[in-house]
């Protein structure tokens, strides 16, 4: 950690809360860092989460900030002290999260593939809001999801899949 802080000449310390259930060391970003960049990407080393926009329109970089989905582009670091966030590396630890991931591979959803971490999170959290969605609830749910290639109907499939299988008993968020 220490080359890290000396790296981004980092100084004092933040809690970040945890990332993917891991604890994280306190590092203190540059001033303004956002989640996706300057964390995830630069200090932890998650390549997941991808940068889209940078203004928090496309949700190719949504993370789940206590089970709820936000953009980490816009997130300042320091709205995430005490929080958990759970990306894209960490959802498949879900139940609900697992059987997204495995509705894609299972329908083929992906074309170029860029968006869809973003897609993936959005809809694990509608599943673990609503187990059963309408295709009401999946298009507002997904609403700020932007695909470029048009998978749409194969994500709305995915969700459907993915709701129809049964959950276990294991932690959501």
């Amino acid at each position: 950690m220490e080359e890290i802080n000396a790296a981004y000449g980092l100084t004092g310390a933040q809690a970040l809360g945890s990332i993917d259930d891991a604890q994280l060391p306190n590092v203190l970003p540059p001033d303004g860092a956002a989640l996706r960049d300057d964390v995830l990407r630069d200090l932890i080393g998650l390549n997941g989460t991808k940068f889209g926009c940078g203004v928090a329109l496309c949700g190719a970089c949504t993370v789940h900030l206590d089970g709820i989905p936000r953009r980490s582009c816009v997130m300042p670091v320091s709205a995430t002290a005490g929080h958990s966030i759970t990306t894209i590396e960490g959802v498949g630890a879900t139940d609900t999260g697992k059987r997204v991931q495995q509705a894609w591979l299972d329908l083929e959803v992906i074309q170029c593939g860029y968006c869809q971490s973003g897609q993936i999170m959005a809809a694990a959290a509608l599943l673990a809001k609503i187990p059963a969605p309408t295709d009401t609830d999946i298009d507002q749910a997904l609403s700020g999801n932007i695909c470029r290639c048009g998978t749409y109907p194969r994500i709305r499939e995915a969700i459907k899949q993915a709701a129809r299988k049964p959950a276990t008993a294991k932690r959501e968020g």
